[in-house]
């Protein structure tokens, strides 16, 4: 089983950047596509950020997110990974709770963009952009 736990997050302006972390741990996490999701209205659902394969093959990112945002993905070690969102220029619109998640399919080949195809989800991290 995959455990996630994230930090970073917070309050910042328009233009400003913020990096999120989350440490993934498990004995099957290297071969787990991991990714990010965000609830921008409570109640919602989670709409797809990005997200990165296992073995750092590929990213996969929304339009709305593209050259703004960087998805990475450190191998500390077999049972665990470093999972990042570089955010930058961040907009009025990228305020939500922000969740990393992992894949329900180990060494699956194409990357998903659906919330039901992940499984284990951290706790979600307020990211707030505010003048």
């Amino acid at each position: 089983q995959v455990e996630l736990v994230e930090s970073g997050g917070g309050l910042v302006q328009p233009g400003g950047s913020l990096r999120l972390s989350c440490e993934a741990s498990g004995p099957t996490v290297t071969r787990k596509n991991l990714a990010w999701f965000r609830q921008q209205t409570p109640g919602k659902d989670r709409q797809f950020v990005a997200a990165v394969a296992w073995g750092n093959r590929s990213t996969l990112y929304t339009d709305s997110v593209k050259g703004r945002f960087t998805i990475s993905r450190d191998n500390t070690d077999s049972t665990k990974n470093m999972l990042h969102l570089q955010m930058n220029s961040l907009a009025l619109e990228d305020t939500a709770v922000y969740y990393c998640a992992a894949d329900n399919t180990s060494w699956r080949v194409i990357l998903p963009t659906t919330a039901k195809t992940y499984h284990v989800w951290g706790q979600g991290i307020q990211v707030t952009v505010s003048s």
